[in-house]
């Protein structure tokens, strides 16, 4: 239960897990900000196994690994950032539609994944704080297997609800006509997303 209130928390706070989410919801619509939240789950469920074996405590020893990772995946989002700043115009979307809907799942997938495997945020909760909930003493597999379905669960439930917020603003006739401006300022907050990973430390100073 404590892990629980404390991943419930976490996901509550608008780090960039949301930011990207609610950024990809107003610019997207809903099953492409949900999406980027099930690329962002992939991204926890990748380091719960990691942890699993192990490998997690040994890239957070390794500097370099990781650098290599954060600057990629934040370039990556930059990428995308600076190319939806370009954006000249954009096309009206049917909302009804399942072409629209289905349409960039895959880009919205990847920027998730990889927003949440280049947070130094994830690698030192899972290096750290992750086996302050693990007793060593008992089948340790077993207990992340737990902890992972617990944290999926909730942080899929969170990020489900900001899309679902973010859905009705993209809904609203404002927000119809204000479509290339919501597409500016989505690029935008993917730029500022890629600046925090870039700027973040893998471990904060005293």
């Amino acid at each position: 239960m404590a892990f629980v209130l404390l991943e419930f928390t976490l996901c509550l706070i608008p780090g960039p897990a949301v930011m990207l989410t609610v950024s990809t919801a107003l610019r997207r619509g809903a099953t492409r900000g949900l999406t980027a939240a099930a690329g962002i789950v992939a991204g926890n469920a990748l380091y719960f196994g990691l942890s699993a074996v192990g490998v997690v405590a040994l890239l957070l020893a390794s500097y370099e690994a990781f650098t290599i990772v954060k600057y990629a995946g934040a370039a990556y989002l930059a990428f995308l950032g600076i190319r939806a700043l370009l954006v000249r115009e954009v096309p009206p979307i049917d909302l009804a539609s399942p072409a629209a809907a289905r349409g960039g799942t895959g880009v919205a997938f990847s920027s998730g994944f990889v927003t949440q495997v280049a947070n130094p945020k994830a690698i030192v909760f899972f290096a750290a704080i992750l086996p302050q909930f693990v007793d060593p003493h008992r089948n340790v597999v077993i207990q992340l297997v737990i902890l992972a379905i617990a944290s999926q669960a909730i942080e899929l439930l969170v990020l489900s609800g900001y899309v679902a917020v973010a859905e009705r603003v993209r809904r609203s006739t404002a927000a119809g006509r204000a479509a290339l401006w919501i597409e500016r300022a989505g690029g935008a907050i993917l730029i500022a997303i890629a600046a925090r990973l870039a700027r973040d430390p893998l471990v904060a100073s005293p």
